[in-house]
């Protein structure tokens, strides 16, 4: 299927640069890796709006792409910068224009955003590493993005800041304890927009990089004892990614199916590729 795609990194350029140094993969590179094991015949076109000399499509250009997918970032959402708005501009085009769009983290505080919604400072704290027990709403378990998904399932996460009031006419579709807004569908002019606060492109692997990137702060909250018991944390994560048949580090970490089998991991994408784009 000959599709043209739209990823949309949502990172700035110091962003991508922090990233690439601690040895992550960069946002964009995750989604195309993700959406070709769907589309491997997709055309792709990796877009960084938070740069300002990065030209933007609009209007009829926006037209030459089937559909757009939004990466996170590590931009606060509420903080009315450039960098943000330039993106809430470029979401409400994509709504106007017709092209439908999927996303995680980042994407559903702008999808929710531009279409009216709020967005904070999550009260309950950083969701890091594992977002647990997330739970389908009575909507979320009979809409056709989580086919075939686990009523209550974990994901990988990374995320300060979270939806607060989704906008009118939004379909709240999944939820936990720490962050009560997990999946949501955001219409507007007509065009929906898909969206989840969890990251399907990550695995063990891409999670054992960020926590060394952000194992400064992870230990001063307390999620860790010391560095030390951060370290470790990292080297099984990569230990089990290399070697998954080790049941007894993924039984220590609390870890199934639900993250350390892709299939299972990127349900919500390849329904929304069915759902979406192959009826375009």
């Amino acid at each position: 299927m000959h599709k043209n795609l739209l990823i949309i990194d949502g990172y700035d350029r110091q962003g991508r640069a922090n990233l690439a140094q601690a040895g992550c993969t960069l946002a964009g590179t995750l989604y195309e890796r993700m959406i070709k094991r769907f589309l491997p015949d997709a055309r792709i076109t990796i877009l960084h709006p938070a740069d300002s000399d990065e030209a933007l499509p609009h209007g009829s250009g926006l037209h030459a792409y089937d559909a757009a997918l939004w990466t996170g970032s590590s931009l606060t959402i509420y903080h009315q910068t450039p960098e943000v708005l330039r993106q809430v501009s470029l979401a409400r085009a994509l709504f106007k224009e017709g092209v439908p769009s999927f996303g995680s983290c980042w994407a559903l505080q702008i999808a929710s955003l531009a279409a009216g919604g709020t967005c904070r400072l999550n009260p309950n704290g950083r969701e890091f590493g594992i977002a647990r027990k997330i739970s389908l709403t009575d909507k979320g378990r009979g809409h056709p993005l989580y086919k075939d998904k686990a009523p209550v399932f974990d994901g990988f996460t990374s995320h300060f800041d979270d939806v607060e009031t989704l906008p009118a006419g939004a379909v709240h579709l999944a939820g936990n304890r720490i962050t009560p807004v997990q999946a949501a569908i955001v219409e507007k002019d007509g065009t929906p927009f898909w969206a989840v606060q969890y990251h399907p492109e990550y695995d063990l692997k891409e999670i054992a990089a960020l926590t060394r990137f952000r194992m400064d702060g992870l230990v001063s909250e307390g999620r860790f004892e010391n560095h030390d018991a951060a370290n470790r944390f990292v080297v099984e994560l990569e230990t089990l990614h290399n070697n998954p048949g080790r049941f007894d580090i993924a039984w220590r970490l609390g870890l199934d199916q639900d993250v350390t089998d892709e299939t299972t991991r990127t349900l919500e994408v390849r329904n929304w590729v069915n759902a979406v784009l192959r009826k375009t």
